[in-house]
């Protein structure tokens, strides 16, 4: 988690023609792999009653939505990209937000999750979004609205592997407490995760502005 917190790489103001065509067809695949992602463990979360599992679906929603907008800014002044990544940065917030909220429901209620659903679900979803992970490696360190896109892959692959952790927890232990842990610490990432594409897109918008003023 400590590499997005080092320098921010240099910006490419006008954008590449051929990059960023490159970049687009990596958007609508890992858009697609979100997708399908989405409806498989929004059904399985609510079916084992899984409070990762449902946080983790409405991820690869927010995802997808994401890619989506991503595809939209592809090409355009780093103004208009920056101003899209500010919006991502603060969905991925409102996501953390939405998480402490359902770990406090199943606090409350004492759920107990099907653990064998957690961990084959939670291993599906871990090669989806590995395979969309390798996709955006080279756009690591691309502007902001590109960052944000890896940000997002890079903190699933974290939450998957943790899902797979609680479902093992859940399942010697008895307890819909490790379930818990693990939404919790995926409401922290979500939240980190904005707190960094908000704070570079914010830097961003003030250099595209100015560049479009002179």
């Amino acid at each position: 988690m400590n590499d997005c917190c080092c320098a921010l790489p240099p910006l490419n103001v006008g954008g590449n023609k051929k990059s960023d065509a490159a970049y687009r067809r990596v958007l609508w695949t890992v858009l697609a792999i979100n997708a399908a992602m989405f409806a498989v463990e929004v059904v399985a979360g609510l079916a084992a009653g899984s409070a990762s599992l449902q946080a983790d679906s409405l991820d690869f929603l927010g995802d997808a939505a994401n890619y989506a907008i991503s595809l939209l800014v592809v090409g355009m002044t780093l103004r208009y990209r920056a101003g899209a990544a500010l919006a991502k940065g603060a969905t991925m917030g409102m996501f953390g937000l939405w998480v402490v909220a359902t770990v406090i429901w199943h606090i409350l209620h004492g759920t107990l999750p099907s653990a064998f659903a957690m961990g084959t679900v939670g291993a599906a979803a871990l090669i989806a979004n590995a395979a969309s992970f390798g996709l955006l490696w080279a756009y690591r360190h691309g502007d902001a609205n590109m960052r944000s896109a890896w940000i997002c892959t890079r903190n699933d692959v974290l939450g998957n592997l943790a899902v797979l952790l609680a479902a093992v927890g859940v399942f010697g232990t008895g307890t819909g407490w490790p379930d818990i842990v693990v939404a919790a610490v995926m409401s922290l990432l979500a939240i980190q995760g904005a707190v960094v594409v908000v704070r570079q897109a914010s830097r961003e918008l003030r250099i595209g502005r100015l560049a479009a003023a002179e």
